[in-house]
């Protein structure tokens, strides 16, 4: 079993500094020869692309709801095998959400490291600090790291609030230069930012920097730190310096003993929180046998437009032999010969004139759905099927008219929140995040269901070989419905309900 080194890095709420740390981290371990392997918990997309770029490896999503623990645990062990470090980026705060971030690190034993934001404290960190350590007995904090500090004496102060067993791993300093832009769903896109490197290099140099920085009492206490040098060819005997204020120290085992119980095979301890145990919920359905969809060509359209996609939904149908096809509508290129079409969400209110610019997409789609040939749109991609979308400057454009309906983008988050949705083929799960309202004449053939019980409960539309809705599906938490829908066993019956006596005539422009 391997001895590769895993943390949770995670925060006491959203916008502490998470994704860029984890980011810087896995930057400068990289830079140092470190094979480094980066996941996120929890639905995203835009994060992500930043940490792909930062590690140089797809990012994966670890979620307790929508992939199972088993599924989860194949990820973070395949991973374990090829690289020296793996990070995994919490999300919002540690005990947020159901499951949390700290149910992940309960179910696989992941030591939690905390990203602080110090701008606006001194003493009262520590405090903090100590009650995230201290509010559940089945996780371990071994860590924090203070962002955003505002001087050497400000770093010193944060360090020594807190206690013996909680050390000051790293200290950053404020620099409004090192915030990457944001629009309306979070990051801009790694692909839509030209100086994306830069900007992580940027970051590992804070990173660095923000090490030294970390107060001698508390490095000097523990032997948790981050890798420095290139690793030999046996990781597990791998050295680092204990990093001090100036930057020395002793030298010892990579993380000390911390961050290697998934990955050594030890057992996460047991013990309820407040919320109670770990929330862990079986993958729904196994990949079937053999490979269901060979010979099926499966078209992905693909790029600023289109983006929202989960890595683990195309390892899957390549998994099951489909051969996957990206195409980019936006860039004028035409939809692929295939069987099937998968329209993932992503900006199309930002992208509208260029769809309308390469309008034969629209006309590709249209023959496509007139041959019976399955096509499933979510979030964005469901939007550009309708009559018409109107942007945030409520200027209307006209989409594919395949779908009769209108959508508006809004000022505020129309919908938020994990989603289990039951399709003909059997129950899937995922999330919704949009902007958007939109109304059809159809009528829903289901209703999702928020685990949290949250208000966001998306509707499945289904006409004939189309099926749309808000959900972002994640494909692992039903393999067979998947392979069911996207081979062409569709269930008719439900398509019949769905559609409306006069169905709404397919775009020919």
């Amino acid at each position: 079993m391997t001895d590769c080194p895993a943390f949770l890095i995670s925060a006491p709420a959203s916008g502490q500094g998470k994704t860029s740390v984890t980011a810087a981290i896995a930057r400068s371990a990289r830079r140092r020869g470190l094979r480094v392997r980066v996941f996120k918990t929890g639905p995203d997309y835009l994060d992500p692309m930043v940490l792909a770029r930062a590690s140089g490896h797809t990012v994966y999503q670890l979620d307790l709801f929508m992939g199972g623990e088993a599924h989860c645990r194949e990820l973070l062990a395949q991973a374990s095998r090829e690289s020296d470090l793996v990070l995994v980026e919490g999300v919002m705060g540690l005990f947020d959400g159901k499951p949390s971030s700290a149910d992940l690190a309960a179910a696989f034993g992941l030591p939690v490291i905390a990203v602080m934001d110090a701008s606006a404290m001194a003493q009262t960190f520590g405090a903090l600090a100590t009650g995230l350590a201290r509010f559940r007995d089945d996780i371990q904090v071994v860590g924090v790291i203070a962002n955003r500090v505002g001087s050497d004496a400000h770093a010193r102060m944060v360090g020594e609030s807190l206690p013996a067993d909680l050390p000051l791993i790293a200290a950053l300093k404020r620099d409004a230069s090192l915030s990457l832009p944001e629009r309306h769903l979070g990051l801009v896109q790694a692909l839509e930012l030209p100086d994306i490197d830069a900007q992580l290099d940027a970051w590992a140099d804070a990173w660095d920097a923000g090490t030294a920085l970390a107060t001698p009492a508390a490095t000097a206490r523990t032997s948790t730190s981050l890798p420095v040098a290139a690793p030999p060819h046996a990781p597990a005997t791998l050295t680092v310096e204990v990093l001090d204020g100036g930057g020395t120290g002793g030298r010892g085992p990579l993380f000390g003993t911390q961050g290697r119980n998934l990955l050594a095979g030890r057992q996460a301890k047991v013990g309820d929180g407040e919320k109670g145990p770990p929330v862990v919920r079986p993958a729904l359905g196994p990949v079937e046998a053999g490979l269901p969809l060979t010979g099926r060509r499966i078209a992905v359209a693909s790029d600023a437009c289109f983006s929202f996609i989960y890595p683990a939904n195309l390892d899957l149908l390549r998994a099951m032999g489909a051969e996957v096809l990206t195409f980019s509508p936006i860039a004028g290129e035409p939809l692929p010969a295939c069987e099937a079409v998968w329209l993932p969400g992503g900006y199309p209110e930002l992208h509208a004139a260029a769809l309308r610019a390469h309008a034969g997409f629209f006309g590709d789609l249209a023959a496509h759905l007139a041959a019976g040939k399955p096509l499933l749109a979510e979030c964005g991609g469901m939007l550009v099927l309708l009559d018409e979308l109107a942007d945030a400057d409520g200027v209307a454009h006209p989409m594919a008219g395949l779908m009769p309906g209108r959508a508006s983008m809004q000022k505020r988050l129309a919908a938020l929140g994990l989603q289990s949705l039951d399709w003909p083929e059997g129950e899937l799960r995922g999330h919704t995040f949009h902007y958007s309202t939109m109304a059809t004449p159809w009528s829903p053939v289901a209703t999702a269901r928020n685990p949290n019980a949250g208000r966001a409960a998306e509707a499945l539309y289904i006409a004939g070989s189309l099926r749309a809705s808000y959900v972002h599906h994640y494909f692992p938490s039903n393999p067979a419905a998947v392979a069911a829908f996207f081979g062409g066993a569709t269930a008719t019956a439900a398509t019949a309900d769905a559609a409306p006596a006069h169905p709404h005539p397919l775009a020919t422009n």
